[in-house]
């Protein structure tokens, strides 16, 4: 269906049952569907979320860059516990921050990352944009504009797009496919405006479903329908 994704997996459906840090069956599940879609031979960018640890201010009145900048800091913990569970299982990444930690990452570099795609390396892509007032959501839309992939596949704690919080309204109604100007007319949170704008603007469709479903990820790559599209 695809021949280059990128991946954006929910920080807090890495915390399973926890709620809070990484729970390491659930990251070892991730890490088989990951290495279920590398074998297809598809090209594969990844973001992950920083919520099962950090999540922006936290009813806190602590500056917000200052908060940012901890939640890029956290998405580096996750990314590289991805990596670690990927490459034990002989699959080759690459994991590239937007900011300079060179000890433990390469620096964000698109060339770099062009090229480790096509030699067939996972890139896992850390610490958001870079920048502050900006969400994981939006620099996955950034990343996959850059990189050319051909969808996002948005993996979270729900299994789909609802006109309302499911968790709060048993009556919400799931949308199978949905524009990207009617999530922001309605102010749905799927992905922040920014993000669906900027898919919008890149024409990338984005695939919002489950992380926790069966084969939910190599499912949604090989084009079943699965969760709503948003096109």
């Amino acid at each position: 269906m695809y021949k280059r994704i990128l991946v954006k997996l929910s920080g807090e459906a890495l915390a399973g049952e926890k709620g809070y840090g990484i729970d390491t069956e659930v990251l070892q599940k991730v890490a088989e569907q990951l290495e279920k879609v590398y074998n297809t031979g598809v090209e594969m960018g990844i973001i992950i979320g920083a919520g099962n640890i950090w999540r922006g201010r936290q009813g806190t009145n602590m500056d917000r860059t200052t908060a940012d900048h901890m939640g890029m800091l956290a998405t580096v913990l996750n990314s590289l516990a991805l990596q670690d569970v990927l490459e034990k299982r002989g699959v080759p990444t690459r994991l590239q921050t937007a900011l300079t930690i060179t000890r433990v990452a390469e620096p964000y570099i698109l060339r770099k990352a062009l090229r480790h795609l096509e030699k067939k390396r996972i890139v896992i892509f850390a610490c958001g944009t870079g920048n502050p007032y900006f969400s994981t959501d939006t620099a996955a839309a950034l990343r996959a504009a850059e990189i050319g992939a051909e969808a996002i596949l948005l993996a979270k704690n729900v299994d789909g797009i609802y006109d309302s919080d499911p968790k709060k309204n048993p009556e919400a109604k799931k949308f199978d496919e949905i524009g990207y100007m009617e999530v922001i007319e309605r102010g749905l949170t799927a992905m922040d405006t920014t993000a669906i704008t900027l898919c919008m603007e890149n024409k990338i469709p984005i695939v919002a479903f489950a992380l926790n479903e069966e084969n939910s990820i190599l499912r949604a790559t090989q084009g079943e329908k699965i969760g709503t599209v948003i096109k």
